[in-house]
């Protein structure tokens, strides 16, 4: 084996569910990099597939990783660990990763503006939905009136 081939591994990347993950990292940190996949449920998936947490993602086989994956849209994992409890569609326990994570909260959010709920309008009106004050912060944002100075006094003498 040239050792110039060794070199390309050890800073090569792998591809998993739309992220590249370094293959040096760990198979524990390398799933956290996977948006949807926190460390707990990184941890999870180590435990119940029986994957030690400290083996390199470069040595996962393709099976390995179908199987991850499949442990993941399956939600097998612990459920309260799922990110959608009793989905609106289906009634099931589901775990959404990388771009369906997005596409799901933007529907969410779009179906909550139509109903013109509080925290639609809020959504629409770029306020902060989740009840924090609008005098010192989110002024970029939209028509909120923090503190407003008042016109200088004129010294006439």
């Amino acid at each position: 084996m040239d050792p110039r081939e060794k070199n390309q591994d050890s800073v090569g990347i792998m591809r998993i569910s739309g992220t590249d993950i370094p293959v040096n990292m760990t198979i524990y940190a390398g799933l956290a990099r996977i948006k949807g996949i926190s460390w707990s449920i990184s941890n999870a998936i180590c435990t119940y597939l029986k994957i030690p947490k400290l083996r390199k993602i470069s040595s996962l086989t393709e099976s390995e990783v179908e199987k991850i994956l499949e442990t993941v849209k399956s939600a097998k994992i612990k459920p309260w660990l799922v990110n959608r409890k009793k989905d609106r569609e289906t009634g099931k326990d589901r775990h959404l990763i990388g771009s369906e994570l997005d596409l799901q909260k933007e529907f969410d959010i779009r179906r909550i503006k139509k109903i013109r709920s509080y925290k639609g309008i809020r959504h629409s009106q770029s306020q902060p939905v989740r009840g924090q004050r609008t005098r010192s912060h989110f002024r970029k944002k939209g028509p909120s009136v923090g503190v407003k100075r008042g016109a200088k006094p004129s010294s006439k003498k």
